[in-house]
């Protein structure tokens, strides 16, 4: 059984569905006001792996994931740009979609944006103002923080604790909360901002209450999994649950996944330290694939040190299972051995998606492979396992000279002419094709 460690009650529980073999999972997205940077990838491909391995166990996965078209910084960067926010978010919402096919990333069964849901969220708001949750004040709506038990529990933050972070704070929109913690559902529009009528005036959606709304929407008031990085802890996530049970008066995910941050040369990933890495810019010069594999193979929930030498390790460790993979394949392996590694390459997965452990048991895999079993079944089984960290190797063929040249060297082979068959494998090496004979006849890689 496929085990999850939960934040909110931070412990590891047997994963059971709301509904037999489906899971139903959001995981907030990115903010489209520029290219998604190392980070954001990283959330994305730890959720996508997740995902997979879902699939891999013969679930089916409604996957949403959200694109966050209405925010302040899209609002500031669109005005420098001179084009609207609308404009802006499409040109980074395609970015995305061309940067996250680069790694792999299989897109969700559905991406909502915040444009899309605006009448949704007015009715989500005005019903938490008639329950007494929140509050109107100016224009601006608030949610009452104190109503909503257990608040700051996912992030393991008290009342107490917040009052002391909050304590001090002076603001205009202080002035108008009833109480310091409260955040706002609704704010009002600023001269010449994008905004949207509602009861409170024009105005626009406060950051927190959009994937509510769109969890509930698509997903229903309960779901099996919440996920993204564990900066959304607080206060996203915290406000998320607050305000969704608040209008449900049911839990509104029943596991809390969060994926460690990256920091790039052991150092905090940060504009100012000028190591702010976009994936845009990364895949200039590094294949998308070996980006993906360094990422996927981390364990989702530790932080990650973004390194050359990593990225190197990467290359080096993907290469080796490309070439397995395609090697000839021919015959059939008893299928009692395979099952031990797929048995192993489970019981890995299925505690809270260790993904280093499930590595290891895909490398060796690949050795026994490489030690003489060289069959269809056992390449059909690892090409599933490679899958779920989102690897596929397309078929390569060789030039028709170097297949000629391997066939005229295991006839030199076997007429017992060494020093030509020594001179061909030279000259294929020179060329990057390195030959390995075995009992089952000839294997090739490239360097």
């Amino acid at each position: 059984m496929i085990k999850i460690y939960d934040t909110l009650t931070r412990t590891l529980k047997d994963f059971v569905p709301i509904n037999e073999n489906l899971v139903t999972m959001y995981v907030c997205g990115p903010t489209v006001y520029n290219y998604i940077h190392i980070g954001n990838a990283r959330s994305a491909v730890a959720f996508d792996t997740i995902r997979r391995y879902f699939e891999y166990t013969g679930f089916n996965v409604n996957y949403v994931s959200n694109f966050t078209d209405v925010d302040d910084k899209i609002i500031k960067a669109a005005a420098k740009a001179g084009i609207s926010p609308k404009k802006l978010s499409d040109r980074f919402i395609a970015a995305f979609i061309e940067d996250t096919k680069q790694l792999g990333i299989k897109p969700a069964t559905k991406h909502p944006r915040v444009m899309d849901y605006m009448a949704e969220i007015i009715v989500f708001i005005k019903e938490l103002v008639a329950k007494g949750f929140a509050y109107e004040a100016q224009g601006d709506v608030y949610f009452r923080v104190r109503k909503s038990p257990n608040y700051g529990r996912l992030a393991n933050k008290t009342l107490e604790d917040l009052e002391v972070g909050a304590s001090g704070r002076i603001d205009s929109e202080m002035a108008l909360k009833e109480d310091p913690l409260d955040f706002a559902l609704w704010k009002a529009a600023k001269p010449g901002e994008v905004s949207w009528d509602s009861p409170w005036g024009l105005g626009r959606p406060g950051w927190h209450i959009e994937c509510s709304v769109m969890a509930t929407e698509i997903l229903g008031a309960t779901i099996d999994i919440h996920g993204g990085g564990a900066d959304l802890e607080f206060p996203h996530h915290t406000n998320e649950i607050a305000q969704s049970e608040a209008k449900t008066g049911q839990p509104f995910a029943n596991y809390w996944m969060h994926n460690g941050f990256v920091n790039v040369d052991n150092e905090k990933m940060s504009k100012s330290l000028g190591n702010f890495i976009t994936v845009h810019d990364l895949l200039k010069t590094v294949d998308g694939q070996v980006l993906r594999f360094f990422l996927a193979t981390q364990h989702y929930r530790k932080p990650i040190n973004f390194t050359d030498k990593a990225l190197h390790d990467a290359q080096i460790n993907l290469k080796y299972l490309k070439n397995t993979v395609q090697q000839p394949f021919t015959g059939h392996a008893p299928q009692g051995e395979i099952e031990e590694f797929i048995f192993e390459f489970r019981a890995a997965m299925d505690e809270d998606f260790n993904a280093p452990n499930g590595i290891t048991v895909i490398y060796d895999f690949a050795k026994w492979i490489n030690s003489g079993h060289y069959t269809a079944n056992a390449k059909k089984e690892l090409e599933k396992m490679l899958a779920v960290f989102g690897i596929a190797f397309q078929e390569e063929e060789l030039d028709a000279r170097v297949e000629a040249l391997i066939a005229e060297r295991q006839a030199a082979r076997e007429q017992k002419d060494f020093a030509r068959a020594d001179q061909i494998r030279d000259h294929l090496a020179a060329q990057g094709i390195r030959l390995l004979d075995t009992k089952d006849g000839v294997r090739w890689s490239r360097d």
